[in-house]
């Protein structure tokens, strides 16, 4: 377990490095998840202690939203003047999000069909 943590924290930490080192307009977190990602497909397989870590890590999902919460209330002045563009990336985001949630489901459901005939 102390590991996989290790591991997450490393990919977090070289997103970051990432993401300073070549002045991108991308979080850090996002960039070292990508790196990450691409690290494991090349593994072929996610490591057992990876699984049960992330795992915990899933069922406590909700306490990892408090940051970004608090971060968000405090920007409340700065919503406050710009409403209309918060509001439409709201909305935007999320209909893309329940358009391509739509799009997947009906792609596996076609797959899971093909192949049980």
């Amino acid at each position: 377990m102390l590991y996989a943590i290790a591991a997450l924290l490393l990919f977090q930490f070289l997103g970051e490095a990432i993401s300073q080192w070549l002045d991108i307009a991308l979080p850090g977190a996002l960039v070292g998840m990508a790196v990450f990602l691409l690290a494991l497909i090349s593994l072929g397989r996610t490591p057992a202690a990876l699984q049960r870590t992330a795992g915990g890590l899933l069922g406590h999902m909700m306490l990892l939203f408090i940051p970004s919460v608090v971060a968000v209330m405090t920007q409340v002045d700065y919503i406050a003047a710009e409403w209309l563009p918060f509001i439409a990336a709201c909305l935007a985001g999320t209909a893309i999000t329940i358009v391509v949630t739509a799009a997947t489901l009906q792609f596996l459901l076609k797959r899971t069909r093909r192949d049980e005939c």
